[in-house]
């Protein structure tokens, strides 16, 4: 698939994956609800047609009051977010989505790429984040690693639905999906709590940075392994701070959740 590339818009595919991969639907078998919210309308189109390669649902909004209507009458599967809209901010939508006790999941498309702006964007409630400009096929990636893990059912047979997992005084529980510490209630986006549930799973054991990226994002970002670093710091920042740490990196390698000793 060929597109054209503006200053903040979608680049040219470096292979041709768009509509290529295992196709992904709902539990019903019915086509993926997509809502996509950026006031460009050249942008717009281009990944409306490369989420419609997937054979996904795609709704489109170019305002944030717009997008909040449609949000509440279609109920989607996922939501891409642009921060930056000419009314209500992508942030402020993020948060009434959260506070209604809404947790699809949602991933911002912003032109801000300084740490700062991504730590804001996270820790509002967002699952990921891509900037502009970006790959068509980056974003249908990592959309589908959001949607494989919310939508598909588990394949693993380690990985039962009643399953709670402990170390030390954390405690993650899968069917709720609740994280405590020391009893206190710790509030993790959908790929925080991915994060910590496979370290959990694998206590004391070094995982490195692309083991982390194939089980968690289910796929390898092109060997860009700076998005596991930068997910660790948050998911530290809920469950270690102000505590005895449990989440360690192994020099050369990567990451280890472990007791204190």
């Amino acid at each position: 698939m060929t597109t054209t590339s503006t200053n903040t818009g979608p680049r040219q595919p470096r292979t041709a994956v768009l509509g290529q991969l295992p196709p992904i639907r709902r539990p019903d078998g019915s086509a993926i609800k997509v809502l996509l919210v950026d006031d460009e309308r050249a942008l717009t189109n281009l990944v409306t047609m490369a989420l419609k390669y997937e054979g996904w649902d795609v709704d489109v909004a170019h305002d944030g009051r717009e997008a909040l209507t449609k949000f509440a009458a279609t109920d989607p599967d996922i939501l891409v977010l642009d921060i930056m809209l000419p009314d209500v901010d992508g942030l402020r939508i993020l948060q009434r989505v959260r506070a209604a006790g809404t947790y699809t999941p949602v991933l911002f498309l912003t032109a801000r790429d300084s740490v700062s702006d991504r730590v804001t964007g996270l820790t509002a409630g967002a699952d990921d984040y891509l900037t502009k400009p970006f790959d068509l096929e980056e974003l249908v990636l990592r959309l589908r690693g959001l949607l494989r893990r919310g939508v598909e059912p588990t394949a693993s047979a380690d990985e039962t639905e009643d399953e709670t997992l402990h170390v030390a005084d954390l405690t993650l529980d899968v069917a709720s999906r609740e994280v405590t510490r020391a009893g206190e209630r710790v509030e993790l986006t959908t790929t925080e709590f991915d994060l910590l549930r496979y370290l959990m799973r694998h206590p004391r054991r070094a995982l490195s940075r692309e083991q982390i990226l194939e089980q968690v994002w289910n796929y390898s970002f092109g060997g860009r392994t700076s998005i596991v670093d930068l997910y660790v710091s948050y998911l530290r920042k809920k469950v270690d701070r102000g505590r005895e740490p449990l989440i360690h990196t192994i020099r050369g390698v990567g990451y280890q959740i472990r007791p204190p000793r």
